[in-house]
């Protein structure tokens, strides 16, 4: 996750990801924690991973130490309900588990790479043979660190690629999990020919160049990119160009990537008015629309396509959270369910190599709490998706979630 410009945010009013991509610490994990300090918060730089390790082995007839960091101790306002919310929400799964014992030993790391890092290597220590979390890019990046050096995984809770990889996954949703499901979509309703329109900052960037990938790998093509500058007037001044952009190439869709926090209200306003119509040209945002729950009165996004986890399992699991606690999940909560029962369904099978990087990344993937996901070798995910419209300021699901990777939208 992001904060404050390095590390992708979590708001709860978005019940998902505020996808705001903004740039990264991308670096070597052979790099030092200082050196990530140091770097700064607005480059993207390659990323040089460590060998993938087979990671440690384990005794499946007792209990399996799982470390979970979280940020509590954090001086940033809710940090504590998340880190509340993360252990909790480890603690349903394990109860959902069957015959697998995990022992569930919590670590504080304020949230900083330097505290992270400390509880990474004090959490290995006590023996732990899998780390869950942290939440933000650079503690992640840094707790991978020190965890590779013991030859142990992070299943992190960051939606940030820029620090996956070696013996770091992120458990996240990505712009480019999102970018691909939708481009498909897109292309198999006849919609497949896009303009997409984005911010000019590192998040419209990246967002942008998720989208063209996904339709690099799908049959949709981007006939064309609109950028707009981060203010009132810059998108007001960008809607004669995303309207000559959509009529000489004849684009079928805008693909757009702002969320309901920035530029989404204004665009969805405007391009209509300009003569963009939703009507023939479908609108298609990279981000959750239907969060805060008032952005769905907004009339330019009325027939507009997002996508979101699976519904059905979604609110299951909001509902099972309250029931045993007694308030909703903060919305990155799930994340470390689906950790635990990831762990929970491998050491499940008995094999002492349940926590290796080849036993993470089994093609057929876990079942969590938005639905089937799996890690990948690049130590991104791919999360099934729903695909969803807004129909009078309701969410309708167009195209439901895949349950298994052999499914719509893989």
């Amino acid at each position: 996750m992001i904060r404050q410009g390095t590390n992708t945010a979590y708001a709860a009013g978005q019940g998902s990801f505020k996808s705001i991509m903004f740039a990264v610490f991308k670096h070597a994990r052979k790099a030092a924690v200082a050196a990530l300090a140091a770097a700064s918060a607005l480059t993207l730089v390659a990323c040089d991973t460590l060998p993938t390790g087979s990671g440690p082995s384990i005794n499946t007839s007792k209990p399996v130490p799982v470390a979970l960091l979280v940020p509590r101790g954090s001086a940033q306002s809710g940090d504590a309900v998340l880190a509340q919310s993360l252990e909790n929400a480890a603690r349903l799964a394990i109860a959902d588990l069957n015959g697998v014992q995990v022992d569930l030993r919590i670590y504080d790391t304020a949230g900083t790479p330097e505290q992270a890092s400390t509880a990474a290597a004090t959490a290995i220590n006590d023996g732990a043979r899998i780390i869950l979390g942290p939440v933000y890019a650079e503690a992640a990046n840094a707790a991978g660190l020190v965890a590779a050096q013991r030859n142990v995984n992070v299943l992190a809770f960051s939606n940030n690629p820029a620090i996956a990889g070696g013996n770091v996954f992120i458990l996240g949703p990505t712009f480019d999990n999102t970018a691909r499901r939708l481009a498909g979509y897109a292309a198999r309703q006849g919609k497949g020919d896009m303009i997409v329109v984005s911010g000019d900052d590192p998040a419209g960037q990246v967002g942008r160049q998720a989208v063209e990938r996904a339709a690099a790998q799908t049959a949709a093509n981007v006939n064309g990119a609109v950028s707009y500058e981060l203010s009132q007037q810059g998108v007001i001044n960008a809607i004669p160009t995303i309207r000559s952009a959509v009529r000489s190439s004849g684009a079928q869709s805008v693909f757009l990537t702002a969320n309901t926090a920035g530029a989404l209200p204004l665009l969805t306003q405007l391009m209509p008015e300009a003569g963009v119509n939703p009507a023939e040209t479908q609108y298609i945002g990279l981000t959750r629309w239907d969060i805060p729950a008032q952005t769905l009165a907004l009339p330019g996004i009325q027939g507009g396509w997002f996508a979101l986890p699976d519904p059905t399992k979604s609110q299951q699991f909001r509902a099972r959270y309250q029931g045993t606690y007694g308030a909703a999940p903060h919305p990155i909560g799930g994340l470390a369910y689906d950790g635990v029962a990831a762990i929970g369904a491998l050491v499940k099978a008995g094999k002492s190599d349940a926590l290796t990087a080849v036993a993470l990344t089994q093609g057929s993937g876990f079942q969590g709490t938005g639905g089937v996901f799996r890690l990948l070798a690049d130590g991104t995910n791919e999360r099934g998706l729903a695909v969803a419209t807004i129909q009078e300021q309701k969410v309708v699901v167009i195209e439901p979630a895949p349950t298994s990777f052999s499914g719509a939208g893989f």
